[in-house]
Order: C-alpha cells, then sequence, then structure tokens
C-alpha cells in the first residue's frame, strides 16, 4: 500500500488507518455490536499484511481492554506498527472513567506510564489528548507532553476535536504532527468551522476517523432496529428518526454511484476522504471488512466524480449530530 506523510514533522504511514475501537466493549456494556476477541486479533494482522500498519486506540475503550488486545496482537511484531493511542478522558485508579477531561501535566505522566504497560510497549508513535481541557491552559498539557517526547516515550503528538485557536496555541509550544476529528460526506465540520484550512497552513496532518458516519455509509444498517440494543449509536441524534430516514436517502444515492463504478458504498466514502489527503481510520474488527477498506486506497476518483459525490451530500447538509449533547459539549 502506498503511504503518506501525516504531517510535517517525519511520520510516514499508510493511506488508510484501522480504528480498532469495536474491538472490545466499553465499562457500561456499550459498544458497536458484538466483540471477537480471536477475529479482532486476526483482522490487525491481516491489515498488517496487505500493508495497514497503523493502528489507533485510546486508553478510554475499555477502559484499558483495548489497548491490552492490541499488546496481544502485536506481540513479537511492535516494530512492524505504527501505535496512535490517546488520554483525557480521566480513568481514576479503580479504573473507572470519571468522565472528566483531564489534561494536567500529572494527569499526562500517569496516562502515558499506564498506556505503555497496556501496550507492552516502550514507545508510543502517536500520542494525542483525546479531548481538550477546558480548565487547564493547553501550553500546559502540550508543554507535558512534548516532555514525553524528548524521553523517547512518545514520538508524535496529536489532538482530537480541537479549533483552529486550540491548534495553534498547541503548536506554538511544540510541532504537532496531527487532529483527528469525525470526517465523513455526513460529517464536515472540521472544513466550516476552518480547522483544515488551519491544519494546511502549518503543515499537520489530519486523521479522520468515524469515515463511514459510524457505519451508514457501508449501506448495512436500513433501520434502526438494526442496531443492537447495547449498541451507542442508538443515542445519536444522526440514528434517531427525525434524521434517520432522510439519511438512508442520501446512502441510496451513494451506493447508486458506488455501483455503477463497480465497488463499495463504503469503498466510495473512503476513496473520496483519501482523495483530499486526509487519513482515514476506519473501524472494523472483520478480516472481510479490512479487505475492502484498504481496497479502497487504490480507487481513483475523478474530479467530475468527486463533484457528483459531493452534490448529493453538499457541505452544510444536516445529517444530525454525531454525539448526544453530553459529549457535543466537550468538543472545542
Amino acid at each position: 500500500m502506498k503511504t503518506i506523510n501525516l504531517g510535517s514533522q517525519g511520520l510516514t504511514v499508510p493511506k488508510i488507518g484501522l480504528g480498532c475501537m469495536g474491538m472490545t466493549g466499553f465499562e457500561d456494556g456499550h459498544m458497536y455490536g458484538e466483540a471477537d476477541e480471536q477475529e479482532a486479533i486476526a483482522t490487525i494482522h491481516r491489515s498488517l499484511e496487505l500493508g495497514g500498519n497503523f493502528l489507533d486506540t485510546a486508553d478510554l475503550y475499555g477502559p484499558f481492554k483495548n489497548e491490552q488486545l492490541i499488546a496481544k496482537a502485536i506481540a513479537g511484531n511492535r516494530d512492524k506498527y505504527i501505535l496512535a493511542t490517546k488520554f483525557g478522558w480521566e480513568i481514576n485508579d479503580e479504573n473507572k472513567v470519571t468522565w472528566a477531561i483531564n489534561g494536567k501535566k500529572e494527569y499526562v505522566r500517569k496516562s502515558v506510564e499506564r498506556s505503555l504497560k497496556n501496550l507492552n510497549t516502550d514507545y508510543i508513535d502517536l500520542y494525542y489528548l483525546h479531548r481538550l481541557d477546558k480548565n487547564t491552559p493547553i501550553e500546559e498539557t502540550i508543554e507535558a507532553m512534548s516532555r514525553l517526547v524528548e524521553e523517547g516515550k512518545v514520538g508524535y503528538l496529536g489532538l482530537s476535536e480541537v479549533s483552529s485557536e486550540t491548534i495553534k496555541r498547541a503548536h506554538a509550544v511544540h510541532p504537532i504532527t496531527a487532529v483527528q476529528s469525525e470526517y465523513s460526506l455526513f460529517e464536515r465540520s472540521a472544513e466550516t468551522r476552518g480547522v483544515l484550512d488551519t491544519l494546511h497552513e502549518l503543515g499537520i496532518g489530519f486523521v479522520a476517523y468515524s469515515p463511514l458516519g459510524r457505519g451508514f455509509l457501508s449501506g448495512q444498517i436500513r433501520s434502526i432496529d438494526d442496531l443492537p440494543e447495547n449498541d451507542f449509536r442508538r443515542a445519536i441524534p444522526r440514528f434517531q428518526e427525525a434524521h434517520f430516514y432522510k439519511n438512508i436517502e442520501l446512502v441510496k444515492a451513494i451506493e447508486t454511484m458506488a455501483e455503477e463504478k463497480n465497488i463499495t458504498s463504503s469503498q466510495l466514502a473512503l476513496a473520496w476522504i483519501i482523495s483530499k489527503g486526509i487519513l482515514p481510520i476506519p473501524g472494523t474488527k472483520r478480516r472481510k471488512y479490512i479487505e475492502q477498506n484498504i481496497a479502497a486506497a487504490s480507487i481513483g476518483l475523478s474530479e467530475a466524480d468527486l463533484v457528483k459525490l459531493e452534490s448529493i451530500v453538499p457541505l452544510g447538509t444536516d445529517t444530525g449530530n454525531p454525539y448526544d449533547e453530553f459529549s457535543m459539549g466537550l468538543i472545542d
């Protein structure tokens, strides 16, 4: 698989990554469908065989279960993978998520040591602040994270779901390699808020999580009942009645275009993101889908294709908020 430079600090990654969140459940029982550890590990191994060695996780997922799963999967092959993990959602000494965001320097140190242990590694390639701690100056957090780079515990620094102003302040303290935000045909606020312009100006890479609209763009979801009872997407406005059926019509139009090109709607949605020089990290826990997703990195779209696709879901289309009210309030 071809590689790209993620940002301008020296990190080279494949054109598509693997989001690992769905491979394990959460402490509250919520998840993306059912998890199967053996199939998840096989998916990580198959991804590597196909050149997909960029794995994205976070201490929050589980908590810790996801990082521990990845440690199992990469055992003996650590040097072949690029590991990205995140911290910031506060997890106490009883391993419970407090649902506060903590970017204080002491917590940065505590979090990285914990993640290194859970990942069974002595360095993390890309370390993100998962959400902005609005009670701690970003300069304090980044200063503490930069110490980890000096010590060799972390290779590159990243931020998630932050504004242009926060990016500029952070980058002035230590070069930021990547910013991760939700981005897909259904979610383009990184464009409308000017974040992509800021990243371009500063030479920072952009990583798109949920590039398939949390599964919507896969075409696998046709009714709300297609989601398991404990699936956290049921609480998201995009999947609720006010938006659900309008979104299904958009998906059908995208599917029609994909069929004309003899590819899946997922592959079309991913190829669109890749064509913009953005790194998508679609989440999957099955080998079948990792093969489909990685194949999308080889699909070329013409200018006419891009215009046609963006005319189906024009910039500014309201597909519903990507989070519930509490989580929306935590986006910078």
